[in-house]
Order: C-alpha cells, then sequence, then structure tokens
C-alpha cells in the first residue's frame, strides 16, 4: 500500500478577503511545506510572496513554535498569520490616554 495522504486546510486572511485552501498532503508534510503548497502568493497576488514564507503559523488558533518542523494530523487548519499593524501594548495605551482626556467623562 502506498503512502498515506492527510487532508488539511490552509487559511490567510486580509481584512477584505479570506481563502482556506484545502489540499491532500502525504504524511509528514509539515505546517510549514503546506503553506508553500497552498500556492498563496497566486491568491494573494498584492501580497508579498515572503510574507507566507517567514509568516507565524499555527493550527486552530494556536501558535505553532516549530512550524517547520511540526507534522500535521489528519484534519488540521494550518493559519497563517499576518504582521501586527500596531504592537498590541501601545493601542491599549493610546486608548487609555484617549479615555482619561475624554471631558465627557
Amino acid at each position: 500500500m502506498g503512502a498515506e495522504t492527510l487532508a488539511i486546510e490552509v487559511a490567510f486572511a486580509l481584512p477584505t478577503k479570506q481563502r482556506i485552501v484545502a489540499l491532500r498532503v502525504p504524511e509528514g508534510t509539515t505546517a510549514r511545506q503546506a503553506v508553500a503548497l497552498a500556492d498563496l502568493p497566486a491568491l494573494f497576488p498584492d501580497v508579498p510572496g515572503d510574507t507566507f514564507a517567514e509568516a507565524p503559523l499555527g493550527i486552530f488558533g494556536k501558535a505553532l513554535r516549530n512550524p517547520d518542523t511540526q507534522p500535521l494530523r489528519d484534519g488540521d487548519r494550518v493559519e497563517v498569520y499576518r504582521p501586527l499593524a500596531i504592537d498590541p501594548k501601545a493601542a491599549r495605551l493610546e486608548r487609555a490616554k484617549r479615555q482619561a482626556s475624554d471631558p465627557r467623562r
């Protein structure tokens, strides 16, 4: 019998566009390899290609520490995370400053 294959998905989203690519991959495929197989640069031509090669990855919302070595299991959804536009701590600080200076409070 030949090598087993796994049914997985690779997901990436922008604020205005989302794609989930369903794939069948050989057993032993890593999360990073699955992202490469999904060919996301073709689906998102406005996003630099190296974004997908270097992006943090997760499986069902749980960030992966080592996506280059993390083997996938049948049914996994690999998520490609976009870089943050602003540091969350800085955003909270700015909101707190605005609220503190709001005269309606």
